[in-house]
């Protein structure tokens, strides 16, 4: 990995924790629940959540946007999402959400300095990013700015992050592989268990079926593990996604950049130290 692929993979995973409160938070679960979804799972709310940026979208659009679901899984949420709460009022409540579970996890620091010099320097990174073909990114771009810093700075971590997402996805197809086989490759490096990849909805059939294709092409062992040629596939796509991320970070000079991370640190300490985040991911933070 070069110098500027560790810094790029370094904020991203200072970002994604802290973007991802949203899905575990008992607060958003609560204000889920005012809007009338069903909380004894996360999908409709997460489904509602992340795709409120786009619209009152349909299966098909959420599907391609997010790359790595069943189309099935998709199906079984969407677009009845739409049917409990506008994508509006899922944004407020979303926003109202976020605000109660920073000021949970973060206490006095909401009010602080150092939290509202990390929202503006993470801003200016998130406005500089070209969300040119990246559709989550860009329709999480065209939200108005929120006016409390911790908000804003959630704001920004899921700009970064969604258009991180969009160019891991082209990264993927680049590479010639599926949806399934995205899922299947990156468990065959380690990243995760096959077993919690499949909150994606994908059947062992389907799974499996990845899994020939990708021994077929040399990718796979019979046992599931990756060989040479998958590791490097796989590593290819990391140094590709890290790549097209960059574009962000070139608004910060280096000490900025620095700056942020040390900003970000305290934080995404509140965050994982809280455990509501899983310890075992199907992003494979802290694995690749």
């Amino acid at each position: 990995m070069s110098d500027e692929s560790g810094r790029v993979r370094r904020m991203w995973h200072l970002c994604e924790p802290l973007h991802a409160v949203v899905y575990y938070a008992p607060e958003a679960s609560e204000e889920a629940a005012a809007l009338g979804y069903a909380t004894d799972e996360r999908w409709p709310s997460y489904f509602a959540w992340r795709a409120a940026p786009l619209g009152a979208v349909d299966a098909d659009r959420v599907t391609g946007t997010f790359h790595s679901f069943s189309p099935r899984m998709v199906g079984a949420y969407v677009p009845a999402v739409w049917s409990v709460a506008s994508p509006d009022a899922v944004l407020a409540a979303r926003a109202r959400a976020v605000d109660r579970a920073c000021r949970a996890l973060f206490g006095d620091r909401v009010e602080g300095p150092e939290l509202a010099e990390a929202a503006e320097l993470a801003r200016r990174a998130a406005s500089a990013a070209d969300v040119t073909g990246r559709p989550l990114a860009a329709a999480a771009a065209a939200l108005p700015w929120p006016d409390e810093p911790h908000v804003a700075l959630w704001h920004a971590a899921t700009i970064l992050r969604e258009h991180r997402g969009d160019g891991h996805v082209t990264a993927l197809i680049e590479a010639g592989l599926d949806p399934v086989e995205s899922l299947v490759s990156f468990a065959a490096v380690g990243a995760a268990r096959p077993e919690v990849f499949a909150s994606r909805g994908w059947s062992e059939a389907e799974w499996s079926a990845g899994g020939g294709r990708l021994m077929e092409r040399g990718l796979q062992e019979e046992d599931g593990t990756a060989t040479d040629a998958g590791h490097l596939l796989r590593a290819d796509v990391e140094r590709r996604t890290d790549e097209l991320a960059a574009g962000p970070w070139v608004a910060l000079h280096a000490a900025e950049r620095e700056r942020l991370s040390e900003l970000l640190g305290p934080l995404w300490v509140d965050v994982i130290g809280s455990g509501l985040l899983p310890s075992e991911n199907t992003l494979g933070i802290g694995k690749v």
